[in-house]
Formats: C-alpha cells, sequence, structure tokens
C-alpha cells in the first residue's frame, strides 16, 4: 500500500510538493530517490554542483552531502593482459604535498596506472610501469616531460622527451624574446623542433654553436677578480639540450611507429581533471581524493566503450 495513503500534503519546496506521514511526523517528497550511481554521475560527469542537485531533487545541500559522503568510489588497477602499446607518464600536483601519478596508453586513453603520491620520486615511475607490466600490458615505449633520472631510472624502455616540454625549458632560459642573436638563433632552431629529424637538428645545432663560438664561451670579471661564463642563461639552456637530445627523435625510430612526439594527451587529462574539479572548490582533500578517484573511473569506463555506437552514460562503478 503507498505510502501516501497516509499522509498529507505539506507545502511545497523549490516547485516540489511535500507530504508529512500522519504517523510519525517525518517530511519527505514524491517521486524515484536519488540514487547514488545516478547522484555520482550528476556530481562528476553532468558537472552540477552540490546546490544545483540539491534544488532540482526539492532537498537541502546538506542531504546531498551527507549521501556523497557515504558513496565509496576507488579506482582499483586493471587487469590488462594481450594490451601493448607506448604509455604516458606524467604527474600533476594540488598544493605542495601531493599530487598524483597517471600512466595513460596511447592508443585509447585508458588509465594504466593511477597513484596519489606526495612528492615526485623516480620509484614512483619505476613502480608504476612494474605494476603495468605485472598486470600484463607490453610497454613498447614511454613518453615522459624532462626528469633526467627517471629517463635514466627507464633505460629498458624506448624513452621519447615531450618536445613541447623541451621547448619551455628553452623560453624559461632564453625568454620568448631573447635579446642577442645566438640566444635568438637557438630559439628559432627549438620551435622548428617537430619538423626535423634527428639529423637535421644535430647539424643545424652544430652549427649553431661553431658561428656563436665567442658568444657563448665568452667570460666576465667579477669585482672579486673571479670570472663566470657572461650569458649563462644561454648555456644553460644549450646544457638543457645537450641531456635530452638523445630522447628528443625517439618517435622516428623505425621499431617506434607510432609513438608521439609530445606528451599532449596525458596533459590534456590533467585539463579536463582540473576543469571538473573547478565546479566543485573547496573540497577537503579526502573528498578531493574521491573525486579523482571518480574521474579515472568514468575515463576507465569510456575508453573501454569506445568502440560502442552508443555508450551508456554511467559515472563509475560504485
Amino acid at each position: 500500500m503507498s505510502l501516501l495513503l497516509f499522509a498529507n500534503n505539506y507545502g511545497t519546496r523549490n516547485g516540489v510538493q511535500l507530504y508529512k506521514c500522519e504517523a510519525c511526523g517525518r517530511q519527505f517528497r514524491a517521486g524515484e530517490k536519488l540514487s547514488d550511481e545516478h547522484l555520482w554521475y550528476l556530481y562528476l560527469e553532468r558537472k552540477q554542483t552540490i546546490a544545483e542537485i540539491a534544488h532540482d531533487y526539492g532537498v537541502s545541500d546538506s542531504t546531498i552531502k551527507r549521501q556523497l559522503r557515504r558513496i565509496c568510489v576507488e579506482w582499483k588497477q586493471p587487469a590488462l593482459h594481450g594490451m601493448s602499446g607506448f604509455v604516458h607518464l606524467d604527474a600533476t600536483y594540488w598544493g605542495h604535498n601531493w599530487g598524483v601519478l597517471l600512466a595513460l596508453d596511447e592508443a585509447t586513453t585508458r588509465p594504466l596506472y593511477v597513484a596519489f603520491i606526495k612528492s615526485e620520486r623516480t620509484e614512483d615511475y619505476s613502480l608504476a610501469v612494474k605494476t603495468i607490466e605485472d598486470n600484463g600490458y607490453q610497454i613498447q615505449g614511454v613518453i615522459l616531460d624532462g626528469k633526467i633520472r627517471v629517463f635514466n631510472a627507464l633505460s629498458q624502455y624506448h624513452r621519447q622527451m615531450c618536445q613541447f616540454h623541451m621547448k619551455q625549458i628553452i623560453v624559461r632560459k632564453l625568454t620568448k624574446h631573447p635579446k642577442i642573436k645566438a640566444s635568438m638563433a637557438l630559439l628559432q632552431l627549438i620551435n622548428e623542433l617537430p619538423k626535423l629529424t634527428y639529423n637535421q637538428f644535430q647539424r643545424a645545432y652544430d652549427d649553431l654553436q661553431i658561428e656563436y663560438a665567442d658568444t657563448i664561451k665568452r667570460r666576465s670579471t667579477a669585482k672579486d677578480g673571479s670570472t663566470h661564463y657572461t650569458h649563462r642563461k644561454l648555456r644553460g639552456a644549450m646544457k638543457s639540450i645537450n641531456t635530452f637530445l638523445p630522447y628528443l627523435f625517439t618517435y622516428q625510430r623505425s621499431d617506434c611507429v607510432g609513438m608521439p612526439n609530445t606528451n599532449n594527451k596525458i596533459e590534456g587529462v590533467f585539463t579536463d581533471l582540473s576543469k571538473n574539479l573547478n565546479n566543485h572548490s573547496g573540497l577537503i582533500e579526502e573528498n578531493r581524493k574521491r573525486f579523482i578517484n571518480g574521474f579515472f573511473l568514468a575515463l576507465e569506463n569510456k575508453s573501454a566503450n569506445q568502440n560502442s555506437s552508443e555508450p551508456e552514460p554511467t559515472a563509475a562503478t560504485l
């Protein structure tokens, strides 16, 4: 028998009819109850705020918050048997004491590994690739963004330095509008990086060092009589190039066909994550981690259904 037979109308809230139970005095609204799964879908994928959801369902913000706190969301390492490909590896941070390390499959954008970290350690990257391989994935190569100690630790794989990040490193040292000719020439060469082969770049880089040898080697004398290189930022930029040059053109190798020359794909995922988090500002760390877990669960679901003609809009497995 319907509960409404024992209830009286008790006004409306936000345009939704309310009822009051004659037996116990409890107030309630008519209609289907908002399930945990649908609430999480609205909150995560539809990017609705707590206030918006509460308004739409005629309940208080506190009610939605309590229901969200009950939802347990945890990203679990998937089985990856039979998969192989190139892996993007990178981390992003919120504040100075915690962040997320992500491994992403180049072909499908599928999350292969997700871990919360306090700092970006070489051991974290080593653990990530070991976990991926232990779960059945065959790594053909990795795309990284400029931590040489990580390149050294993953020496058993083909390693590609993100060319976009290489350009950013040089711009930070030289600025976008350098004043001296040697720096201008070096910046122009770096801007042409995606268009060049390894041999073309190496020849142009060698020619630049010969042409501007005097500028590169010029020294100045300090007041105390000591000497130092005059154009230290230029030399610093060249040192960075020398460090990463062995990894800038890995994607052009015959055994690395299909490898990207940037990690733009993983940067795009981090950008989407940040945008979603910005819709829910003020989250405490526990809730922020739950949201991030849910984000990657949703991404896992989308990548798993990417070949489906009409994937279901589920948010995550709760």
